[in-house]
């Protein structure tokens, strides 16, 4: 039970690496507090969860909204009493183009949802996690982005990612005193409805991007989020954890 008795917040929890996360969490003994925009996927998961004897809640929102990110961190200490870590995992790739081609409603919508909210979420959060005396927050980055992981067509995704991972370093140096430990987690291609789940064609062109030649079960990706929610990484702050399949070894 790595989570037991913790109290996670998790984003983008309607399916995908979010509701992955939320089932493992919960398994490991967390109280798990879902947010996402579908508030009818939310509902189903938090029943899901409940029956197996899980304990959650879940509201519905906007994470470009910073009265969400404070109204998911006040659920949390109403209902279980504070708050201890966080899977700050929505996010968008947007509409591929290249830069000169891509509107610039396009690109603000990609920076706002992947990078803004990583901001209004840890802003609320930390707060929170230092009634506590410390925890960890996770946000869930990509390899786009990072070092060479750059991919064509991709500028505000990769903007947005590379962002996200100057963020979690900066707050990882102001809060490591403080008992709070902030982190990136970059997976590779991962089965999911956004990642073309269904698509055989899409799923194998991703596949053989990767050197191991398959992509990433959500679960796995969920899997690298526990460690890095969990004690067992209680000396991990400011990584960039990759979890690509070596996808980012392939482009140095």
């Amino acid at each position: 039970m790595e989570l037991k008795e913790k109290t996670i917040i998790v984003t983008g929890a309607s399916s995908g690496i979010g509701a992955a996360g939320a089932e493992l969490f919960s398994r490991e003994g967390a109280n798990v507090v879902l947010g996402a925009r579908r508030s009818p996927e939310l509902r189903a998961l938090t029943d899901r969860l409940r029956s197996g004897n899980g304990r959650a809640v879940f509201l519905a929102g906007d994470v470009r909204d910073e009265d969400y990110a404070e109204a998911l961190v006040e659920l949390a200490v109403r209902e279980f009493g504070g708050l201890d870590g966080a899977f700050n995992n929505v996010g968008i790739v947007g509409k591929m183009a290249p830069v000169p081609d891509t509107d610039k409603a396009d690109w603000d919508e990609v920076i706002a949802i992947n990078l803004t909210s990583a901001f209004l979420a840890a802003k609320a959060q930390i707060p929170a996690l230092r009634k506590r005396g410390g925890g960890s927050i996770v946000f869930t980055s990509s390899f786009v982005g990072f070092s060479n992981g750059g991919m064509p067509g991709m500028g505000a995704y990769a903007a947005s990612k590379a962002g996200m991972n100057g963020l979690a370093q900066s707050l990882a140096s102001d809060h490591a005193a403080e008992g709070i430990r902030v982190n990136a987690l970059l997976p590779g291609g991962t089965i999911t409805p956004a990642g073309g789940e269904g698509n055989a064609e899409v799923l194998g062109f991703i596949a053989n991007l990767h050197p191991m030649k398959r992509m990433a079960s959500a679960r796995e990706i969920a899997q690298a989020a526990l460690f890095l929610l969990s004690d067992r990484s209680s000396f991990v702050t400011g990584s960039p954890m990759i979890v690509d399949g070596g996808m980012s070894v392939r482009l140095l």
